[in-house]
């Protein structure tokens, strides 16, 4: 984990607004490491400019708060929400993620590239390419 740390993957604004410890455990932390190492690591290499985790592990009470999917990879550590600050350069890393052939479970465009979601489940690198 070289751009990235475990803190970024638990920091929430929602969470602190409830009241929610959003400490992952060794297993999401593992599958933390695993998405770092392998897709946003390499990622910020080629992008060579900060990439922003803006919503990384959920526990079920920050999952709930949020409305996300009861299935959702973030509760497991295997997804991260990113953006580059702008809808152009999220479009862009989106597009790279893509190019660099980097694996992944889903590359989700969120809300016109206001933010980009990816996840990996390293038992189902099925590369599922989302707009929502």
């Amino acid at each position: 984990m070289k751009y990235f740390s475990f803190q970024e993957f638990e920091r929430s604004g929602t969470a602190y607004r409830h009241g929610i410890a959003n400490t992952a455990p060794e297993s999401a932390r593992k599958n933390i490491a695993v998405l770092v190492d392998k897709v946003l690591d390499p990622l910020r290499e080629a992008w060579g400019k900060p990439i922003a985790v803006t919503s990384g592990y959920r526990c079920a009470a920050l999952n709930k708060a949020v409305g996300g999917s009861a299935t959702s990879h973030h509760c497991k550590g295997m997804a991260a929400d990113l953006t580059t600050g702008n809808c152009v350069e999220n479009r862009r890393i989106f597009q790279l993620i893509m190019d660099m052939g980097l694996p992944f479970t889903q590359l989700i465009d969120e809300k016109n590239f206001s933010w980009v979601h990816v996840s990996l489940d390293p038992a189902d690198v099925k590369r599922q390419v989302l707009k929502l």
